[in-house]
């Protein structure tokens, strides 16, 4: 049904990126990646099902588009990646990208020439494309799993860096069986050069773009618009001119120039990330779509069971293996270590470069191992993305790794704040509203926000109140806030229940729920009354969420119970204290010689980092 070119190019191109479109809405509205929603589309569009969608649909262009596309997408995630982030654990992530890299590109190789008997040079050429998990996956994977910073940063750095040096790897020992260079210097001297170029060229790139933004005027009227498009148009620029002079060195110069200008100061940042972050939507869906429909299920039924046990020792095998090495002795959980290990699905520089390669090798008459490379990637990009990526949610909420879910009814600005608050610590909030406006307002900000009436038992369900262990009335009407605190005590039973109380009044009637409230005339005249007789305190207590943390955990480690404090202080971080005990129902400032028991409630005081790893040495699992 589909022409090469033709006059059904364009109804095809509106017709993905629609798809892509409800595809992300889905996602939103089921809480499953939508990467899943997009291969399903692609394989339903192929040739295999309805035939809308075929090799021939696009010409010649496929190779350009689907190249430019990566580059958009590299970029994004790229610009997204904040070096300051990299703090939350930066020796897994450093060992994700070596050792972890090196131990998939092996492994793999190990498994395709063992289990589907090909070539050294084939299987290590596969091995090198799947090393890369990707942005592609792995952000809208988390974009509906809310997880810790520390895993977060981890797995989207592994995914932007993997994704460049996957990519260059795969071009030099392509390269290598294309023209039988076999000498090792000669493949780092390949390699060596795509990425020096690539970086070159994306630096220059990111100079000039962030030349022209700081001093440049971009026109009064349009400034905003003007450096969203300037942007979008150095990415391709830079990915152009790299590639220009080195094939695939355009992948890391656009990795470069994202990350050079994601980590400097830059006007309309917020436009030009929020301008992107539709774009690239838009062409992933293109590409996913696009590559899932030249997908033939012939070649799989070729790999047979083989492929499958591939895949298996991939995901299941290779990828624990190098997680658990490379999160050796840092500060993950064990619980954060599986969930690494589970999801780890592979992306569209893998699918892409793949597609690229079957075609130069069907021309150079390879049928065979056009068909190996093909059906051995899209199978474990299958299998993967379907299974990890679309039970990712249930497998978090298995290890129990998802940060606590905070429930607060009322998107206000009391609301916000707090949900900001705790947002900043890595805790997993909900808000709940009812006016259409403030759900906007807070949308637009960032929050995930359920619209509906928070006194409604369904509603609080929708919004997660079974899983939550706070939950917050913070509306400006007592009434909805005694209401919600009723239900929240008689139906989903959670640890904690606070209660905003506008009136003092009615302070008694939450206390005989239970409910721990928070009077906002009180609060309001403690707080100044305590900028009257403490401001060194009040001025320290303002700089909690920025610079400084207080924070209460269990104690649960078995290497600090049954050792005093003077014994435990000296091994915690230095900006960090324990302050308070709570032993029984008591609280109290404890001395150097207090023994820490089992379950033990502490108070630490210190820098937001050193509170963080503090925490982590007492309570491992938290």
């Amino acid at each position: 049904m589909a022409t090469a070119g033709g006059a059904n190019l364009i109804p095809i191109v509106a017709a993905i990126i629609g798809i892509g479109v409800i595809s992300q809405i889905l996602s939103d509205r089921f809480r499953i990646p939508s990467v899943v929603f997009l291969i399903a589309s692609g394989i339903l569009l192929g040739p295999e099902v309805l035939g809308v969608v075929g090799p021939d649909s696009f010409g010649n262009a496929l190779s350009a588009i689907v190249g430019l596309s990566v580059a958009i997408i590299v970029f994004e995630g790229a610009f997204h990646l904040r070096i300051q982030k990299l703090r939350e654990a930066p020796a897994a992530t450093l060992k994700l990208i070596t050792l972890g890299a090196a131990i998939a590109l092996v492994g793999t190789a190990v498994a395709v020439h063992v289990l589907l008997a090909a070539s050294w040079s084939l299987s290590f050429l596969i091995g090198a494309l799947l090393v890369a998990t990707g942005p592609t996956v792995i952000t809208p994977i988390l974009e509906v799993v809310p997880a810790r910073d520390r895993v977060e940063a981890a797995l989207e750095t592994e995914g932007i860096v993997n994704d460049v040096t996957a990519a260059i790897l795969a071009v030099v020992i392509f390269e290598a069986i294309i023209s039988g260079v076999t000498e090792p210097m000669a493949l780092l001297t390949l390699f060596a050069e795509r990425l020096g170029v690539g970086v070159v060229i994306g630096g220059i790139v990111a100079a000039v773009l962030l030349y022209a933004l700081r001093y440049v005027d971009l026109s009064p009227g349009n400034a905003p618009q003007n450096a969203r498009l300037l942007t979008l148009a150095g990415a391709l620029v830079a990915y152009g001119a790299a590639d220009t002079i080195a094939t695939e060195a355009g992948i890391a110069a656009v990795a470069t120039a994202g990350i050079l200008m994601g980590n400097t100061d830059i006007p309309y940042e917020e436009e030009i990330s929020a301008f992107k972050g539709d774009v690239t939507l838009l062409v992933l869906s293109f590409v996913f779509i696009a590559l899932a429909a030249l997908l033939q299920f012939d070649i799989l039924r070729t790999i047979g069971p083989p492929g499958l046990l591939v895949a298996a020792v991939v995901a299941l095998v290779l990828r624990p293996a190098l997680v658990f090495l490379s999160a050796r002795g840092d500060r993950f959980s064990t619980g954060e270590k599986w969930f690494m290990s589970l999801v780890g699905p592979r992306g569209i520089i893998p699918a892409s470069v793949a597609t690229l390669f079957a075609i130069e090798l069907r021309n150079a008459g390879l049928d065979e191992a056009a068909n190996t490379l093909v059906g051995t990637v899209f199978l474990v990009i299958l299998v993967t993305v379907v299974l990890e990526g679309g039970f990712a949610r249930q497998i978090a909420e298995y290890l129990d790794i998802i940060p606590m879910r905070v429930l607060i009814i009322g998107g206000g600005k009391v609301g916000r704040t707090l949900a900001e608050r705790l947002e900043g610590r890595g805790e997993n909030v909900v808000l709940i509203e009812q006016d259409q406006e403030t759900v906007e307002t807070a949308r637009n900000a960032g929050f995930t926000v359920h619209h509906g009436d928070g006194t409604d038992t369904d509603v609080l369900r929708s919004a997660g109140a079974e899983n939550a262990r706070i939950v917050v009335g913070a509306t400006g009407n007592d009434d909805v806030n005694l209401l919600v605190s009723q239900l929240a005590s008689s139906k989903f039973d959670p640890e904690t229940i606070l209660a905003r109380v506008n009136n003092p009044d009615n302070a008694e009637a939450f206390e005989e729920l239970g409910v721990r409230t928070i009077s906002a005339t009180l609060a309001t005249a403690q707080a100044m009354d305590n900028y009257i007789e403490r401001p060194s305190m009040m001025d320290w207590m303002g700089e909690i969420g920025r610079s400084g943390d207080v924070q209460e955990i269990e104690v649960t480690s078995e290497e600090i119970v049954g050792r005093t404090i003077r014994e435990v202080g000296p091994e915690l971080p230095d900006d960090s204290l324990i302050v308070l005990v709570q032993r029984e129902g008591e609280t109290h400032v404890p001395d150097a010689d207090l023994t820490l028991q089992q379950g033990d409630r502490i108070t630490i005081i210190g820098g937001r980092e050193e509170v963080r790893e503090a925490i982590q040495y007492v309570h491992p699992d938290k």
